[in-house]
């Protein structure tokens, strides 16, 4: 009788190319290597061979290796992934020689180990642990939280501190000071926290010059994410809860209340009342000859009438219905997310016929249960 014998595991030639760094030397070059790996080898599993079999001073970061800890954070070809999670099959039947390097926004230590230490600074300056707001309930009983009230940090929960927004973003790429995607990600996550007492105090610590209103809108941070954090959707939601609780005193919160004023009024966003709106009657004088200059070239519409959009009452209802239920503030957009997870949901056929759109229990980030109900 013949014994069994193991199938033989199907390799492919995989070929990287790294950018080497020493910190000390200011040494940098672009480093080509070659080697033979199995078909499901990730990015990771290729440093890791490289590494053994070619090179032990190659430095990078990993531990769990399971898209968990956020340790492998690097960038390919200009944008950032997590090394483990990175396949490389479709890459090297594509015949493509990716570029691997350290994450942006980050001092480089060595080769693709970057400083966290500014990261670090600017997550523990949100504070984030809870500072309770609830009364203890008697006889030793738990505190709880309906699952429907911790929805609204399902996102921002799921961050694992890997740093790929911070890497690709635009504003701390310009202002090393500006808070950043994952910080206010995290400050998000305890502001929406139904057992913490500080709202008010973390939104306004939040908006100071470097806080919420620098984001500069880009989205990377959100196309970035391996975990589906969405951090600009979260600093959204904590500017309309900043404007919400009255903290709008910086010239982000001012343009944006009048761009909601301005867009339930008229239906449009009136630009000839932008300026003085946000930034004062004497600004506005200051900025008068450039004012001059758009509308000569036909920029700037008339004021005088004002515009009007048709059907404009139907914005003012959906404002009024809006605050009637409660819903502005981030409770508006984490309906919205929810709404389109939903709506992803049965596009999907998720559900396998199972259930409908309306009895569907999807959270944004989270993969939905087939014929769950709410």
């Amino acid at each position: 009788m013949e014994a069994a014998t193991k199938p033989a595991e199907k390799t492919m030639q995989v070929r990287v190319k790294i950018w080497r760094y020493d910190s000390q030397t200011g040494d940098r070059a672009l480093k080509e290597y070659e080697l033979e790996a199995p078909e499901w080898v990730t990015l990771l599993d290729v440093l890791d061979l490289i590494k053994d079999q070619q090179d032990g001073t190659l430095a990078y970061r990993k531990s769990c290796r399971m898209m968990i800890c956020g340790s492998c954070g690097m960038r390919m070809d200009g944008a950032a992934v997590l090394a483990c999670k990175t396949r490389m099959y479709d890459i090297v039947q594509a015949g493509h020689v990716p570029v691997i390097s350290a994450m942006g926004n980050l001092p480089i230590v060595k080769d693709l180990v970057v400083d966290m230490d500014p990261f670090w600074d600017k997550f523990k300056a949100m504070k984030p642990y809870l500072q309770p707001g609830y009364e203890e309930p008697t006889e030793g009983k738990e505190y709880l939280v309906s699952q429907e009230r911790m929805n609204v940090i399902h996102k921002e929960a799921l961050c694992i501190n890997c740093g790929a927004c911070v890497s690709e973003c635009n504003a701390m790429e310009s202002d090393p000071a500006f808070l950043g995607p994952q910080a206010l990600a995290k400050g998000m996550r305890f502001v929406g926290d139904a057992r913490d007492a500080n709202t008010v105090e973390r939104l306004e610590d939040y908006s100071g010059e470097h806080g919420i209103w620098e984001c500069t809108r880009c989205y990377f941070c959100n196309e970035r994410c391996p975990k589906g954090v969405d951090p600009r959707d979260a600093i959204a939601k904590l500017g309309a809860e900043a404007m919400k609780q009255g903290v709008d005193t910086d010239m982000g919160a001012k343009h944006a209340r009048w761009f909601v004023k301005s867009a339930e009024t008229t239906g449009w966003l009136r630009e000839t009342e932008l300026v003085p709106k946000t930034q004062g009657v004497i600004s506005a004088i200051s900025q008068m000859k450039f004012a001059m200059g758009l509308a000569v070239k036909g920029k700037v519409p008339p004021p005088i009438p004002p515009h009007v959009a048709d059907r404009v009452d139907e914005s003012r209802a959906l404002r009024k219905l809006v605050k009637e239920q409660g819903r502005d503030g981030y409770a508006g957009i984490v309906q919205g997310e929810r709404a389109l997870a939903r709506l992803e949901h049965e596009a999907s056929g998720a559900h396998g016929g199972m259930g409908s759109l309306e009895s569907a229990d999807v959270t944004p980030g989270e993969e939905p249960t087939a014929g769950k109900a709410d």
